[in-house]
């Protein structure tokens, strides 16, 4: 049987809202004629569209609940044919339900009737959908896994979302970027990085596993290396930084400042620190595999680098407001971004003066006495020998080394650049 395309209920009432109009304008003979037209249209009996005309066309809810149409034989019938489909969606069966039935009859896997065939024919996608739907609850499922217990430590912390409009220095997303490279058996190394979202001022260390010694000595160097109050660290739920050990640690190191979480699945509430992720930590070190002791002392050369280039010479834009732009036309809203003008986070940092009269005399004696050319060279130069070390994978790590080389932030400074001593 042909699928026809017929109104819906919503298009017989949109239409007879228009023609009604037309009909109280009308004269008998003009009203038998538009009567003759609608019922050609709609499909509905003439007295059913006089009635209509002469009341309301708003649409009650109903009295009592209809019937059922189709009885426990097409869904049956629907049964079969959808497990002969590898159980497609409703809308893929629906149009060659009478065709299967009859191929299937012929095989002896139905049976089927003129009225069963009828059914199928003129059946809704919606009423396979709920009969499918209906039978499937009586299918075996498989054994369910059971779920992981709650952690009671995470239910201790606030789930938050630093602003971005933060102004006060302090507040830090943190996270952990892993170098197992294609397999994540064993030990390898990871980099914990800390981001301050008001300056953008980025510190980071190399560990070698996730167990809570090695993370305790990394926050136990990065923390005193900060060179103003710590606020507020915030890191996503992972449990190399919540479990009992680590959460006594914070209990001793944070104390007076905060300790927050992003929520679950949720990657841009840490978005601060993402970036960096992708352009201090992935674009220099790629997804090779590190390993060894020997690299994660050379990973922590070249973050000691990395942590005077960036934060001295490398300016940065931070936003500063959002317009929402309400869309025309069906067009969707969009948000227009201003950002400030560029300023390195050391920079950004001494204009909050946060910083201690002795530690900023500190700080601006050593960018004077930094050359950044040849702090640069260093970096590479650090990369270079990291990728030497034995137990890198020697065809992608050298890959990455030739992409950083060639890129346009490497710059091929002039060797004959006077160089100052970066006094590491």
């Amino acid at each position: 049987m042909p699928y026809e395309d017929k109104m819906t209920v919503d298009e017989r009432r949109k239409y007879l809202r228009r023609m009604k109009k037309r009909y109280n304008e009308a004269d008998r003979k003009g009203k038998g004629e538009l009567l003759d037209e609608m019922e050609r249209y709609t499909g509905l009996h003439r007295q059913s569209l006089v009635r209509l005309m002469n009341g309301d066309l708003c649409r009650k809810p109903r009295c009592r609940e209809r019937g059922r149409t189709y009885g426990p034989e097409v869904d049956d019938a629907l049964r079969i044919i959808a497990k002969s489909r590898d159980d497609i969606c409703a809308e893929r069966l629906r149009p060659t339900l009478a065709e299967m039935a009859r191929h299937l009859a012929t095989h002896g896997e139905l049976e089927v009737t003129p009225e069963l065939l009828d059914q199928l024919g003129r059946i809704s996608v919606s009423t396979v959908r709920r009969s499918l739907n209906h039978s499937r609850q009586d299918q075996r499922r498989l054994p369910q896994r059971a779920g992981r217990k709650p952690n009671k430590i995470l239910q201790q912390v606030p789930m938050v979302r630093i602003s971005w409009d933060e102004q006060e220095p302090g507040h830090f997303e943190v996270d952990l970027v892993h170098h197992g490279g294609p397999s994540t058996s064993g030990e390898y190394v990871c980099s914990l990085q800390m981001i301050d979202v008001a300056t953008g001022w980025s510190e980071r260390a190399a560990v070698l596993g996730r167990s809570y010694v090695v993370m305790q000595d990394a926050f136990q160097y990065l923390l005193p290396h900060i060179s103003f109050p710590v606020l507020e660290v915030h890191p996503d739920n992972d449990s190399a930084f919540f479990n009992q050990h680590m959460f006594r640690f914070w209990g001793d190191k944070l104390a007076g400042a905060r300790l927050s979480r992003s929520r679950p699945y949720q990657k841009n509430d840490n978005r601060f620190v993402e970036q960096k992720n992708a352009t201090l930590v992935r674009a220099y070190l790629g997804h090779v595999r590190l390993d060894t002791v020997a690299q994660t002392w050379a990973v922590n050369h070249l973050y000691e680098r990395m942590w005077r280039y960036y934060n001295f010479f490398q300016p940065v834009m931070r936003l500063k407001e959002k317009i929402v732009i309400p869309g025309t036309d069906g067009q969707l809203a969009r948000i227009k971004r201003k950002y400030d003008e560029a300023h390195t986070p050391f920079e950004r940092l001494a204009a909050t003066n946060v910083l201690t009269p002795e530690r900023q005399a500190q700080l601006e004696t050593m960018y004077e006495q930094t050359n950044p050319c040849q702090l640069r060279r260093e970096i590479y130069d650090r990369l270079e020998y990291i990728f030497a070390l034995e137990g890198a994978v020697p065809g992608v790590a050298q890959n990455v080394y030739l992409t950083l080389r060639t890129s346009p932030l490497r710059e091929q400074f002039d060797d004959s650049v006077p160089s100052c001593g970066t006094g590491s």
